[in-house]
C-alpha cells in the first residue's frame, strides 16, 4: 500500500518529527560582555557573601534547531574579582585562592549542549582554574526577548576541587560549595 499526502501535510510531520529545522529557528553567535553578568555567592562564617567578576569574554554559536552542534567558551580574568572589599579582593588573589600571578585566567569550554522542554538546555564542558580541569554541567535557560537571547545559568562547584582556598583556609571558615549564576546576553543574528 502507497500512502501519498500533499507537500503540506508532508512539511508539518517533517517539523513534527525534527526532520527539517523549524521555521523560526533563532541563532547566536556573539556575546554581550557589557550587559552579561558572572556572579558568585558562599557562606562565611554562616554569613552569606556576594561577589562578581568584572571582564570576561565569551564566544558562542548557538542555533535553537540544532542545539546539540552549539558551542561555547568563556574566559573569566580573575583578577576582575570583586568580593565586597578590597581585603577580600586582595585576599582572593593570593596564591592560597585564585594566584592569580600565576594563573590569571579560568575558562570554561562546552563539549556538548543537549536540548531539554520549555528553552531549557544541560550544556556540559569542561572548567579550568589553576591548571585544573573537571568537568561540569550547567542547566541554562534561554529567554527570548526583543531581538535578543539571554542564557541563565548557574552551578554549584566544590572550592576544593580546584585547590582554592588552601592552608588555613582549608576547614569550614569558608563554605566549600561556591554557587556560580550568570546571565549571557547575546542578539539573534
Amino acid at each position: 500500500m502507497n500512502l501519498r499526502f500533499p507537500r503540506s501535510a508532508a512539511v508539518l510531520v517533517a517539523l513534527t518529527l525534527g526532520m527539517l529545522p523549524c521555521a523560526n529557528a533563532i541563532e547566536y553567535k556573539q556575546v554581550n560582555e557589557t550587559a552579561s553578568t558572572i556572579s558568585f555567592t558562599y557562606k562565611q562564617f554562616s554569613s552569606r557573601v556576594y561577589g562578581t567578576f568584572g571582564k570576561f569574554e565569551g564566544t558562542l554559536d548557538f542555533d535553537t534547531a540544532n542545539p546539540s552542534a552549539a558551542h561555547a567558551v568563556l574566559t573569566i580574568e580573575l583578577d576582575s574579582i570583586d568580593a565586597g572589599s578590597s581585603d577580600a579582593n586582595d585576599e582572593l588573589k593570593k596564591p592560597a585562592w585564585f594566584d592569580t600571578a600565576t594563573y590569571p585566567q579560568a575558562t570554561f569550554e562546552s563539549t556538548a549542549v543537549k536540548a531539554l522542554s520549555n528553552n531549557r538546555y544541560l550544556i556540559t564542558g569542561n572548567l579550568t582554574l589553576k591548571k585544573i580541569t573537571r568537568t561540569v554541567q550547567v542547566p541554562v535557560l534561554l529567554k527570548s526577548q526583543k531581538g535578543i537571547g539571554i542564557f541563565d545559568g548557574q552551578l554549584t562547584l566544590k572550592r576544593s576541587d580546584f585547590k582554592i582556598g588552601e592552608g588555613e583556609w582549608a576547614d569550614t571558615v569558608v563554605s566549600d560549595d561556591i554557587n556560580i549564576r550568570f546571565r549571557m546576553v547575546a542578539p539573534e543574528q
